[in-house]
């Protein structure tokens, strides 16, 4: 039997095939940037969450601005990414908390290695391991995959892990991951889960990893092969 790197690899190689391998910002995210725009990500398409994003970036010149600025007015200003009242009681706690410090940023994350960078980042009120790790992949180009709902169902159903919480999956597959594929890993099988691979009726007919797939209630009926569905917000902030 094939180990489980082996396994992502061949599964890597055969999504790139597929969907390719999609374009990473050219400069590397400020990580303060990733770590609100993926905040705003929670829950909602990202569409919405960028649109959200860009209210923020074209009201206000600087994060630190936030500090004094009321928490309903952010809520208002990120209404189009749901879920308002929650994301923006989140900024704030964030952006307070950094304001204790010198200066309002993470630069501190780039000296410490992934497990103490994600347990840093979870120690704020309501930022939770996906969050964080989609800060190391996005903005400090650490090998981490991140695992969101679709991550979560695509590689279970695969059978690269078998795990019932996307935490328990996100720790099991990034055991052991294999080098310089994260971020390729990652989106695609974002790609998946949206297009193919859907919570109902998936439309394996038309999947890259029917073959090697390991789920046992596979569709075949072509109504379900899906709709492309390729912006990602996170390669987008910038």
């Amino acid at each position: 039997m094939k180990s489980k790197r082996n396994f992502i690899v061949q599964c890597n190689s055969l999504l790139i095939k597929h969907f390719g391998i999609h374009p990473r910002n050219k400069k590397l995210p400020d990580p303060l940037d990733m770590l609100i725009a993926t905040i705003l990500s929670q829950n909602t398409n990202d569409n919405n969450s960028y649109k959200a994003y860009l209210n923020l970036k074209s009201h206000y010149k600087s994060w630190h601005e936030l500090v004094n600025v009321k928490r309903v007015t952010i809520e208002s200003v990120i209404r189009v990414a749901g879920l308002a009242k929650q994301k923006s009681r989140t900024i704030k706690k964030l952006l307070k908390e950094l304001n204790k410090s010198s200066s309002m940023d993470l630069e501190f994350l780039k000296h410490l290695d992934n497990n103490l960078a994600i347990e840093q980042l979870s120690n704020f009120d309501g930022i939770g391991v996906k969050t964080a790790s989609c800060v190391l992949l996005f903005a400090l180009d650490r090998n981490i995959c991140p695992v969101d709902t679709h991550v979560h169902r695509t590689t279970n159903r695969i059978g690269i892990v078998s795990e019932k919480a996307p935490d328990k999956t996100f720790f099991a597959l990034n055991k052991n991951f294999p080098d310089k594929i994260a971020h390729s890993f990652h989106t695609n099988l974002i790609r998946l889960g949206r297009e193919i691979c859907t919570p109902t009726k998936p439309g394996c007919i038309v999947c890259p990893l029917l073959k090697i797939c390991c789920y046992p209630d596979k569709n075949y009926d072509k109504k379900h092969a899906g709709r492309e569905k390729e912006f990602m917000l996170l390669d987008n902030v910038d």
